[in-house]
């Protein structure tokens, strides 16, 4: 099969045959269909992240079942699905107390001396997060997907692998907002668009986007923001504080720098909580004041929007058939997977929301 192949950081990837084992037991074979370049992809060729190399990035994907192995129940040939890192085991302490997304067993991958899930001759081709999806198949643990509804378009269905069960978990999960809250969100490419979408789910009562670029702030009035702030044309805190007489009840942090992590909590309001979703460096430190945690301010990570996806997933497909969410305005355009390239310098750029890779 043909992928994207990732060597070394700051090189681009370069698009190579790449063998795929058969199926295991609990394994499941999806030629991919649609997949999302994400941040997260960035950040491995960017160098602030590293994972095994050579690696086949890309974890955002949606695609057909072409194949399962001999334990596997959940899943037939035809089905259509939608992968999420947050691969799971299913009986750990994480997984058994209501929290998969923060599942730390290593069971879901292939055992030393197994054959690799991919390689090119005698060389090992590492998985990315468990999947792997800038490449005409993916060779996966049954946990690492879930069934959708065929009627949905997998253009988009891709999107909810990482964008939307981020954004909107961030906010519905993570966060708990009441309804009628205020909500700030920091940063408008796809999870942060997913987050205002998200908010507007759940019935927030005011929905501040914060961005630097007109357009995305355009594309926020259009998934549910009933305010905007320019960040280059004016202070987000103090316009946010202003805006809400003492700050917001939530305020999402969509962008991964330490800068607007502190800002996010400071435009809370007392008892008021940021998120951080956005990946920062690891070895970033976050300056709050004590004076702020004494008026029961919160501030806390979420690890994919804390996702149930198996659950969540389906009904966010059910969302966008129903036209409640506004997944056609994350997609900025479609490209090939020769053009991944490109793409990833786009998104570089910051200037446009999500490209997704579209498979023949």
């Amino acid at each position: 099969m043909k992928a994207a192949v990732f060597r070394e950081p700051g090189v681009e990837m370069e698009i190579e045959e790449v063998s795929i084992d058969t199926p295991g037991p609990r394994e499941v074979l999806v030629r991919t269909a649609a997949a999302g370049l994400c941040h997260s992809d960035l950040h491995q060729i960017d160098g602030h992240y590293a994972s095994p190399r050579p690696t086949i990035l890309g974890h955002e994907a949606a695609g057909v079942v072409e194949a399962v192995g001999s334990e596997v129940s959940r899943f037939n040939k035809g089905d259509h699905v939608i992968s999420c890192l947050s691969v799971f085991c299913g009986h750990c302490r994480h997984c058994v107390s209501g929290r998969p997304y923060a599942c730390e067993s290593g069971e879901m991958i292939r055992p030393q001396g197994a054959p690799p899930r991919l390689s090119t001759g005698s060389e090992t081709i590492h998985q990315f997060y468990h999947l792997s999806a800038f490449a005409e198949m993916m060779l996966v643990h049954e946990h690492a997907l879930v069934r959708i509804n065929p009627a949905m378009p997998l253009d988009k269905a891709a999107l909810i692998g990482c964008a939307v069960v981020t954004g909107v978990g961030s906010v519905i999960h993570t966060a708990r907002i009441e309804v009628g809250a205020t909500v700030a969100v920091i940063g408008c490419g796809g999870i942060g668009l997913s987050a205002i979408n998200g908010a507007h789910l759940a019935g927030a009562g005011r929905i501040i986007a914060i961005d630097v670029v007109p357009e995305k702030l355009e594309l926020a009035r259009r998934v549910g923001a009933t305010d905007v702030v320019n960040a280059r044309n004016a202070k987000p805190v103090e316009a946010v504080r202003e805006m809400t007489r003492g700050g917001v009840d939530c305020a999402i942090e969509a962008i991964g720098r330490v800068e607007t992590i502190e800002q996010a909590f400071e435009m809370t309001g007392r008892s008021g909580t940021a998120v951080v979703i956005g990946m920062v460096s690891k070895e970033a430190k976050i300056s709050i004041t004590a004076n702020d945690l004494l008026g029961d301010k919160r501030l806390v990570g979420s690890r994919m929007g804390s996702n149930r996806f198996i659950a969540d997933m389906p009904r966010y497909v059910d969302f966008y058939l129903d036209g409640r969410l506004k997944l056609d305005h994350l997609l900025a355009r479609h490209i090939a997977l020769e053009e991944i390239n490109a793409g990833m310098a786009d998104l570089r750029s910051g200037t446009q929301a999500r490209s997704v890779i579209l498979f023949a």
